[in-house]
């Protein structure tokens, strides 16, 4: 027979709707947020190259004539 205290272990039943959604959030949420953080970063990196590119052609002096 199985103990009485390990028995909620062995099996607890269906899980309740917010239960479930708990579940989700808990599994796929750290990857959400990293993918938000990665996305956020690029765009980031992305700005900084295009104002060094800007102020590089700034630099450089004008020798077309």
């Amino acid at each position: 027979m199985i103990d009485p205290v390990l028995r909620p272990l062995w099996h607890m039943g269906a899980l309740h709707p917010f239960e479930q959604v708990l579940t989700l959030l808990l599994a796929f949420g750290p990857f959400v947020v990293l993918g938000l953080v990665v996305r956020a970063r690029r765009r980031e990196d992305a700005a900084e190259e295009e104002r060094q590119a800007l102020a590089s052609d700034e630099a450089r002096p004008d020798v077309s004539g």
